[in-house]
């Protein structure tokens, strides 16, 4: 087979990327036998730039040298052509020596996952390198890349000939130009973008922590979490029965039926028939505004509907987003496999995807038992591990806030320990509404709550809030400076870094537009913070992955939700694994303040959270 594939002047002449390394592709032979492959992988060289063409799963891989010299396309379709790539595969990913060039990698440790999560080849990965240096773009596939440095828009599934259940034949010219065209592309981006991360600090961010990321996202994501779907089922049950009770209460109170799920409708009834005190009115509708925080200022006002609307709402949430759907997720083998994504979220922090774990409610009675159906296989106990403020702890650090270090290094409850110093009294006569209060400030500030803001999460007036955050800040002077210093570097750099060196681009930060420069502001003090307990989080799952591999071979990392790691372990191992979470995720740094992590053993996720 011979798929010529696209030439610069075709598809790339106004990007200013350089040619790849055997110049333009103009054939790249298809390899029609397993013979053929064998004798090509082994003389293909060390360094190789690889591409994957996915129609549902993946279906040709191209391959050339780093010379460039010698190239070559297969149609994975072909049993016996796959199964000689995956062990070929199997032996790139094991060896040290060899370096990998590619687009989204993960998918091509996935085809041999048995070995490709435990990979130590240097795996160089643009969707992840193009996120470093750019996180604040919108996506990194080789489509949305192309896209955005050339101007060009890749072929796709449907022009190979992938159209509504259809597909070309094995060895089909089209998917050779396909997938002959993905690999020109990687091959004259990844000096591009090698350059990019040329510095230091992004350099060691990639090699240190996400690439090495990699296999252990592989290895949880082909693992899965095993799902116990009758208990969903009843929880399915009574959750409807409370809704049909709600929307019954809620029409009484409404004096008629109506489509509660129609913004209009909805608030016709509360602010003209009811007469409530009316909000504002959208722009684009300009319909009266029936969103979680209108209806939560008139249900804390003592108006009765808004609280069976909001009661409503998040039962159906609930039920339709995580009860009736994670069912219909479950595999053939009785787990749940989320996707976890590591060039999302311009933060760095991990995302996750059919289900979105990241969202299930932890602070609600509900949201939390949900975590009854994940549950471990028999034998097996699942263990949880959370880091306890992490946020707060790095803020600390970063600010070298010398109140705050003193307070966690005694081990003091800081949330009691700021309510104390806010109000000027002894740390024993804070009681719970205070304390809860004092929560609300730390976690507000670190991120850019204004005195308004927390004035409405407290009920207090604007004036008291601001006295509120002014005697925070007396107490907190470190936290003041980093907070100056950080948006003052931010307006001159545009920019803000983590301690690992991960970079947020902020180019609102000098915007006219006030609502725009304020959103950047509030971005730029958070970011620092939340982008390094996310570089922890990631080394600590590397950390947890590799000893786990020595010391407890049948236990293994299954979740990472916000600052949480989920583990499978055998019943009789559970209580030593637990010690080598915690012992990694509190030892994975050293801060000026302890890491805290807590940890729990259950046999579902409920039980282990505690």
């Amino acid at each position: 087979w011979a798929a010529s594939s696209f030439s610069s002047s075709e598809r790339a002449s106004s990007s200013g990327l350089p040619a790849s390394g055997g110049g333009d592709i103009s054939e790249v032979p298809g390899v029609l036998s397993v013979k053929e492959w064998v004798e090509f992988a082994a003389a293909v060289g060390t360094d190789i730039t690889v591409a994957l063409a996915n129609a549902a799963a993946p279906v040709a891989l191209a391959v050339a040298s780093s010379s460039g010299e010698r190239r070559g396309w297969v149609d994975l379709r072909a049993p016996e052509m796959r199964t000689a790539v995956v062990e070929t595969l199997g032996g790139w990913f094991a060896d040290p020596a060899r370096e990998i060039a590619g687009c989204d990698l993960k998918e091509l440790l996935r085809l041999a996952p048995a070995v490709g999560e435990v990979s130590v080849a240097r795996l160089f990965d643009l969707m992840l390198a193009s996120y470093l240096c750019k996180a604040s773009v919108h996506g990194h596939s080789l489509e949305e890349i192309a896209l955005e440095r050339t101007g060009a828009k890749l072929r796709t599934a449907k022009e190979a000939g992938f159209d509504k259940g259809a597909e070309p034949a094995v060895g089909d010219e089209r998917v050779g130009l396909w997938v002959a065209e993905r690999l020109g592309l990687i091959e004259r981006l990844a000096p591009v973008l090698r350059q990019e991360l040329g510095s230091e600090s992004i350099a060691n961010l990639y090699w240190k922590i996400e690439a090495p990321l990699m296999p252990v996202l592989v290895g949880m994501e082909e693992r899965g979490i095993r799902l116990d779907v009758d208990f969903l089922r009843r929880m399915s049950a009574e959750l409807g029965e409370e809704i049909t009770g709600l929307e019954a209460e809620i029409y009484r109170l409404a004096g008629e039926r109506f489509n509660i799920q129609s913004p209009q409708q909805l608030g016709t009834i509360l602010f003209e028939k009811l007469k409530l005190p009316a909000g504002k009115k959208t722009k684009k509708t300009k319909s009266y505004s029936t969103g979680a925080e209108t209806l939560e200022e008139l249900a804390a006002a003592g108006h009765e509907l808004p609280q069976y609307l909001l009661r409503y709402r998040e039962l159906s949430k609930l039920k339709s987003t995580y009860v009736d759907a994670l069912p219909q997720l479950l595999a053939a083998d009785g787990r749940i496999h989320t996707r976890f994504q590591q060039a999302v979220a311009a933060t760095g922090r991990l995302s996750s995807v059919n289900p979105n774990l990241q969202n299930i409610p932890i602070r609600t009675e509900l949201g939390m038992k949900i975590r009854k159906a994940f549950c471990a296989a028999p034998g097996l106990l699942l263990v949880a591990a959370d880091y306890s403020q992490i946020e707060l702890r790095v803020l600390a650090h970063i600010a070298g806030e010398r109140a705050m270090i003193e307070a966690f290094r005694s081990g003091e409850d800081i949330h009691r320990s700021t309510a104390a110093a806010v109000l000027g009294v002894s740390v024993d006569l804070v009681n719970a509404e205070q304390r809860r209060a004092a929560k609300t400030i730390n976690f507000g500030l670190i991120y850019g709550m204004s005195a308004y803001g927390l004035a409405q999460a407290l009920g207090i007036s604007t004036k008291e809030a601001e006295q509120f955050i002014a005697v925070y800040f007396a107490r907190y002077a470190g936290v003041e400076g980093y907070m100056k210093e950080t948006l003052a570097a931010a307006e001159r750099d545009g920019r803000v870094e983590t301690l690992y060196g991960r970079v947020r681009y902020l180019p609102d930060i000098q915007s006219s537009n006030w609502n725009l420069k304020e959103n950047a502001r509030r971005m730029a003090i958070n970011a620092r913070i939340q982008g390094t307990a996310a570089d922890l989080m990631k080394l600590a799952m590397i950390a947890v992955d590799r000893r786990l591999r020595v010391e407890h071979r049948q236990a293994r990392l299954l979740l990472s939700v916000h600052d949480e790691l989920v583990v499978e372990a055998p019943a009789a191992e559970a209580p030593a694994v637990a010690e080598l979470v915690r012992s990694e995720m509190a030892g994975v740094a050293e801060l000026a303040v302890p890491l805290v992590v807590d940890s729990g053993i259950g046999p579902t996720w409920f039980d282990a959270k505690g």
